[in-house]
């Protein structure tokens, strides 16, 4: 069946309007902003085609409200950094050091470029295998707060936290952020950890834990 010629327009509009949609939300999806401290509002975008699953901003802005006691000053370690996202928001509320560990180098290079953009100079980027650069030792630890956010489908929450402890990277009482699928459960822990909050929001399922 021939289609008119006004069907064919609004089937073309239609479809361009679902490309803007799609690139509109495909854009927003990338970028993340700094929710409090000196860098409040900064926007942060990381690389099209790297495998990221940022921390969503109102997660951090709890987990932040968490920690706002200990921040000022602290060491801390964003492993499995991705974006970056906590280990700058850390930066921006006052830490007095953040390393960020990051296997994908174009994840790690964009987030030493926004160290560098913002005059940072309390960050340090490793481009790294996590859980292998845990077995070596580093100027910054022990840590006063990590952050442990690893792909949801990669199974290294338990060999993370065992390598923490097993490596002395954990200054006495420190804080473990833990974020997970919040459907599956949570893997076995270190002995003598102990859970002082937990949250969800939709899928995501997250923890702070006393060392």
């Amino acid at each position: 069946m021939k289609e008119t010629k006004n069907g064919k327009s609004r089937a073309s509009a239609r479809t361009q309007g679902a490309i803007v949609d799609a690139r509109a939300a495909h854009g927003t999806s990338r970028v993340l902003r700094i929710v409090s401290g000196r860098h409040r509002g900064r926007r942060l975008r990381f690389p099209a085609g790297v495998e990221i699953r940022p921390t969503p901003d109102r997660v951090r802005e709890t987990l932040f409200n968490w920690l706002q006691p200990r921040i000022a000053d602290a060491r801390v370690l964003d492993l499995f950094a991705g974006s970056g996202a906590l280990g700058l928001e850390a930066l921006s509320r006052g830490a007095g050091h953040v390393t960020f560990v990051e296997r994908d180098r174009r994840a790690a290079h964009a987030i030493g470029a926004l160290l560098e953009e913002w005059q940072e100079p309390a960050g340090t980027v490793v481009c790294a295998d996590a859980l292998g650069w845990l077995g070596t030792p580093h100027a910054h630890a022990p840590y006063d707060i990590v952050f442990l956010d690893p792909p949801y489908d990669a199974a290294m929450l338990t060999a993370a936290t065992n390598g923490l402890v097993a490596h002395g990277h954990l200054s006495p009482d420190a804080r473990i952020y833990v974020e997970r699928r919040a459907r599956d459960p949570l893997p076995e822990l270190p002995a003598g950890w102990r859970e002082q909050r937990a949250g969800r929001a939709g899928e995501v399922g997250y923890h702070l834990y006393a060392a």
